[in-house]
């Protein structure tokens, strides 16, 4: 099954890179677009935007934020209403995203918008928002029709001699670029994971060093189908680009398997690659609680968090 998208269109961004990812997704799909964060500095000028107020807090907690957007759960849904398609972009290594991303996925699954949900996972070495990053991504993967991951971590891994700024980067370069072609292409209804490689004069260099990203996240046996996006395509070799085809043929080699190569313009030549995978991936590690069943969680449907109640509570003698 693949994930139909229907005018009209609504990209929504969370945190500091959420939105800076919407306002460039919203030149390319000319669609509109709205900011959501509980800070000021991650809004722009023309932007239409929701402000997640969390009182006099100055370094609020996820569940503090995520308790605030609950109260604007209305407000939220009013801006939804009149779209057909819901596009997320989330980063959830950053509170704001791990915050607010599972409220604006369960307001549009109760509302029955079309959810497309972007989200990047942070380093290892962040081990304070891994945990809250899984939980998060776990909803995301519940409540959209298609999700799409991007793992910092797996391109670190695969890229050790990469500072953090280039990883973000290269991440928010692979990601437009699936955004670009949202409209062109046929996109799994499954979880998707992006992987790239840093630019490289050599596009089969660089299909190897995505496919050992993928390969962090996804055992070979999850990957059902594959599109590969050869950046500066137009200046390559019709021999080099069937040869790059082949080899992600014969890496995915299962009868379930298949290969599609969209070939674009660019400055540097490179890969990004779309991988469709079905089953246990590693983010499932993230939250130790995953693998009990839903129907036997009793708090799942309501994200936690963390609201003021301001209850009068007199001490008892």
């Amino acid at each position: 099954m693949t994930f139909e998208i229907t005018k009209p269109i609504l990209i929504v961004g969370i945190g500091g890179v959420g939105s800076k990812l919407a306002i460039e997704a919203k030149k390319s799909l000319n669609s509109d677009c709205i900011l959501i964060s509980h800070d000021q500095k991650d809004f722009a000028p023309g932007i239409t935007s929701i402000e997640v107020s969390t009182g006099p807090t100055v370094n609020p907690s996820i569940y503090l934020i995520r308790g605030s957007a609950f109260q604007l759960s209305n407000e939220i849904a009013n801006h939804f209403s009149k779209y057909s398609t819901i596009v997320l972009m989330a980063n959830l290594a950053g509170k704001a995203g791990a915050a607010i991303s599972p409220i604006v996925s369960k307001i549009c699954k109760e509302n029955d918008k079309n959810l497309i949900s972007f989200a990047i996972m942070p380093f290892k070495f962040e081990k304070d928002r891994v945990f809250a990053s899984g939980i998060s991504l776990n909803r995301l993967r519940t409540d959209s029709g298609c999700t799409i991951v991007l793992d910092n971590d797996a391109l670190l891994d695969s890229n050790p001699s990469l500072t953090p700024k280039k990883c973000h980067e290269i991440s928010n370069e692979a990601i437009l670029k699936v955004v670009n072609s949202l409209q062109t292409i046929s996109i799994s209804q499954d979880t998707n994971i992006i992987s790239t490689s840093k630019d490289a004069n050599d596009v089969e260099v660089s299909l190897k060093d995505s496919i050992r990203m993928l390969y962090e996240d996804a055992p070979p046996s999850s990957v059902k189908r594959s599109i590969l996006y050869v950046l500066g395509g137009h200046n390559i070799p019709v021999g080099v680009l069937n040869s790059v085809t082949n080899i992600a043929g014969s890496v995915f080699n299962d009868e379930n398997t298949s290969v599609s190569t969209t070939i674009s313009s660019g400055e540097n030549s490179k890969v990004v690659m779309l991988t469709s995978v079905q089953g246990e991936i590693h983010f499932d590690k993230y939250d130790p609680l995953s693998i009990i069943p839903k129907d036997k969680t009793l708090d799942w449907e309501e994200p936690d968090c963390s609201i003021d109640c301001n209850l009068d509570l007199y001490q008892l003698e």
